[in-house]
């Protein structure tokens, strides 16, 4: 499969039969700008601008934005109750963690997750190979509670999203860096402009994976 990742939480995944997953693509926001593209899922982890803009894809796909376990395109999917924030989705809301099996690896898309995971979310979630997780703080997870959750799903490789880059410019400031959770991990990371793996070769990519945002 391939990852590439768009700034944000927003990611493309190819599998290795050309079957486009995007996660989260968002309206323009400070400097993040997403081009049309294809797709043939689409998952939404919440409703907020910056993770639901559907639009910006123009060919069919699937919407994935519910709970539960589903099956497209040969690739299972489930979905996970849990909340924007540490308080049960008081202030921002509920959020969906999902699951994808693609290739024979399991890949958690944590959304713009707030809180630490409870055993039964755990359980859920399952086995995960790639963890796709927000680390930058204020909106989502800070750079110690990503630590703790990352520890919580032990994946073989963990992927951060949702912090600030060069290409937010000056409002990127409400995010942490990744370094706060790079710091944090105690993880060499490896960075990459995109992600060709498989599950014959997960192992070598193990540890943390920093995408360069073009």
């Amino acid at each position: 499969m391939k990852i590439k990742w768009f700034g944000q939480s927003c990611f493309m995944i190819t599998s290795e039969s050309g079957i486009k997953v995007l996660t989260d693509p968002y309206k323009k926001m400070f400097g993040y700008e997403l081009p049309e593209m294809e797709a043939d899922i689409v998952s939404t982890s919440h409703n907020h601008s910056d993770h639901n803009n559907t639009s910006i894809v123009n060919s069919s796909f699937i919407h994935i934005n519910e709970l539960g376990s589903f099956s497209e395109h040969g690739i299972e999917i489930k979905g996970v109750q849990t909340f924007h924030d540490k308080t049960s989705g008081s202030k921002r809301g509920k959020n969906t963690i999902y699951n994808f099996k693609i290739d024979d690896i399991n890949i958690c898309h944590c959304g713009d997750l707030g809180h630490l995971l409870n055993s039964n979310q755990i359980e859920e979630i399952g086995n995960v190979g790639i963890l796709l997780l927000p680390v930058g703080g204020l909106a989502t997870l800070n750079a110690v509670d990503a630590v703790q959750v990352m520890k919580q799903l032990n994946p073989t490789i963990v992927i951060p999203m949702h912090y600030r880059t060069k290409a937010l410019g000056i409002a990127g400031y409400i995010f942490s860096k990744v370094d706060k959770f790079m710091s944090a991990s105690g993880l060499k990371a490896k960075e990459y402009g995109e992600l060709e793996l498989s599950k014959a070769n997960i192992k070598d990519y193990s540890g943390m994976v920093v995408f360069k945002y073009d």
